[in-house]
């Protein structure tokens, strides 16, 4: 199929017409209908049958969509970045964050940054580290931000803060004097809590230590997330092991904050490809995620 005859198709397919299409790109209804022809006598079959005054998609077209809707996704993209090419104050903004980083950190970021570039277009999405790894080398995003070591040879890692492992429970639980301390490991023993089934390197650590605890901690619930621990401790389900920036998102009405006293450094890392050079914009996204990540965790 040939470009113009894609475009069509989609066209087509959003509009439900010939008529629709014709207007979406701006042709005339015949050109449109002769177009359709044209494309069809290539293919070999039919892309549409006239239901009830409207063009319904044939089984052979349904095959075709998924693949047809990507590549327009594709051109739209394309134009996007044609658009801003040129414009430095424009350098579209691509990043990729584990879901902790995405509840406030990022957005607050990204906020401060379309103040200083207004012309600044942002994506922002949420991975798991190993898939934003792989988005990263297929260019799919241009900054990770994660709490794991990437440990992949085509990326850099660049260190933004350091925070501590947290352990947060329901409103409550400590006395005032004791949420001035950290809580020891041991004193996990025999407690009600939340189990983070999170398969990276940091959930692994943070159960090996919990596997050392005599008796075991009570746990009857596993999550994949530390937003979901935070709230399932909110209602008052028990203890949870989670990082500092989950931790920093609510007030002691909420739940309550203790650091774990554990020689365990929590690493922001911002992370991206060897080959590819920060412009201004994205040097200056992560300056203000690095004052923003330090203000978030310093002591109150």
């Amino acid at each position: 199929m040939r470009l113009r005859h894609i475009e069509l198709f989609h066209a087509v397919l959003t509009t439900g017409s010939l008529t629709g299409a014709a207007d979406l790109l701006n042709i005339s209804q015949p050109a449109a209908s002769k177009a359709l022809q044209h494309a069809e006598h290539q293919l070999g079959f039919a892309l549409f049958s006239r239901v009830r005054g409207r063009l319904q998609p044939t089984q052979e077209a349904l095959l075709l969509r998924h693949r047809v809707e990507k590549i327009i996704q594709d051109l739209h993209d394309l134009q996007r970045l044609t658009a801003n090419i040129g414009r430095a104050e424009s350098y579209p903004l691509r990043v990729t964050c584990t879901p902790t980083l995405a509840q406030a950190l990022v957005p607050d970021a990204t906020t401060l940054l379309r103040k200083a570039f207004p012309g600044t277009t942002a994506e922002l999405f949420t991975q798991h580290s190993a898939e934003m790894c792989e988005s990263l080398m297929l260019h799919e995003a241009d900054i990770g931000l994660t709490l794991q070591d990437a440990g992949h040879p085509g990326l850099r890692q660049e260190p933004l803060c350091h925070g501590q492992v947290m352990v947060i429970a329901p409103p409550g639980w400590w006395s005032p004097a004791e949420l001035a301390q950290p809580l020891p490991v041991a004193a996990l023993a025999g407690q009600p809590m939340i189990g983070i089934a999170m398969q990276d390197a940091l959930g692994r650590m943070l159960q090996s230590h919990l596997t050392q605890v005599v008796p075991a901690p009570q746990t009857s619930v596993w999550v994949q997330t530390y937003q979901l621990a935070y709230s399932l401790v909110a209602q008052g389900e028990g203890l949870a092991l989670v990082d500092p920036f989950t931790a920093s998102r609510g007030s002691g009405e909420t739940v309550q904050t203790r650091p774990l006293k554990l020689q365990l450094d929590i690493v922001l890392y911002a992370v991206y490809r060897v080959d590819s050079p920060l412009n201004p914009v994205q040097k200056r996204f992560l300056d203000l995620v690095r004052q923003l990540a330090q203000q978030m965790l310093a002591p109150a």
